[in-house]
């Protein structure tokens, strides 16, 4: 099996099947339109150049297009970049599927399905139980399949169920080392913090954000699915407020995008899951791409740092 793009090193050649992530066309100082492609496979993504494009180059390398490539890896500004020295459209007869070049989340999601029901048949509270299995089972097949993010964290396909599994599971830990967490509450706003992402998004491969994404946000969208849920099902009284609460503080700051800070203890936890979970999820993923005793490509949403692997780590 030929290995994926991201475990290529500066100064290998490469020629590979790729998918067109993303698009963005910029003009170079010299005035001529040039393509900045995110590239990926099931490993990962990387980022490439075309320059000097011409107006067919940009009507036919489109996301979601496979393209081969034949160019070489090189260090830029902290990470690295493949070089194209040739690119062109896959063809019909190669028999690519683009679903054989999308990252997928390490459980299936039969697995993701079977843990996330154990949790909530775990909820005391009927109320909070009844509300997150209704909006479960409404988003289920998308919240299945959906990244959690467009970039950043668990961005890839099946990525926000996973990111829920995993904070779950973190959630578990903590309340049982903290029994005052209420832990029906905790769970449930794992489960729903990021719901409202399936709207939000546009969908597993080549994701963006959807007219209602850009408008209104997941938070918004979700806090208006949880009451517009507790309508339907007769269900009033604090544990709604709650909820929405902690849906609305979860990003922990208003620089962070969140339209309350924490004022319950367990959307204050929340926050530091949620957090803790996505900031791993980009660690380890950073990591996996150098040998140990590299330092990583500097990661953004860490302040641009770089990470350090060390030597006696395997």
């Amino acid at each position: 099996m030929a290995k994926g793009i991201i475990h290529y090193n500066v100064g290998e050649q490469v020629d590979l099947f790729l998918l067109i992530k993303s698009v963005t066309k910029g003009i170079a100082s010299n005035g001529k339109p040039f393509l900045t492609l995110i590239l990926q496979d099931r490993s990962g993504e990387i980022e490439a150049k075309l320059w000097d494009v011409s107006k067919e180059d940009e009507e036919n390398y489109l996301p979601q297009q496979i393209v081969k490539i034949f160019g070489d890896i090189h260090h830029y500004r902290g990470r690295n970049q493949l070089k194209i020295r040739n690119i062109r459209l896959a063809e019909p007869h190669e028999n690519l599927n683009v679903q054989d070049f999308v990252e997928r989340a390490p459980l299936s999601q039969e697995e993701m399905v079977e843990k996330i029901t154990k949790y909530i048949f775990e909820m005391k509270n009927p109320n909070i139980q009844r509300i997150t299995r209704f909006l479960m089972n409404m988003h289920q097949s998308a919240f299945l399949l959906y990244p959690a993010a467009t970039k950043n964290h668990h961005e890839y396909v099946s990525g926000l169920a996973y990111h829920v599994v995993s904070m779950l599971d973190l959630a578990k830990a903590i309340a049982d080392f903290y029994p005052s967490l209420d832990k029906d509450l905790l769970y449930a706003g794992v489960i729903l913090h990021d719901l409202g992402k399936v709207i939000e998004l546009s969908g597993p491969i080549s994701t963006s954000y959807t007219v209602e994404g850009n408008l209104l946000g997941h938070i918004s969208i979700m806090v208006n699915e949880i009451g517009e849920a507790a309508k339907e099902l007769g269900i009033s009284g604090e544990e709604v407020v709650i909820l929405q609460h902690m849906v609305l503080s979860h990003h922990g700051k208003p620089e962070w995008g969140s339209p309350k800070m924490p004022m319950v203890k367990e959307a204050e936890i929340l926050h530091h899951i949620d957090n803790i979970d996505a900031k791993m999820n980009m660690l380890d993923r950073a990591l996996e791409r150098v040998k140990p005793g590299e330092f990583t490509e500097r990661i953004f949403a860490l302040d641009n740092r770089s990470f350090y692997k060390p030597s006696f780590h395997r």
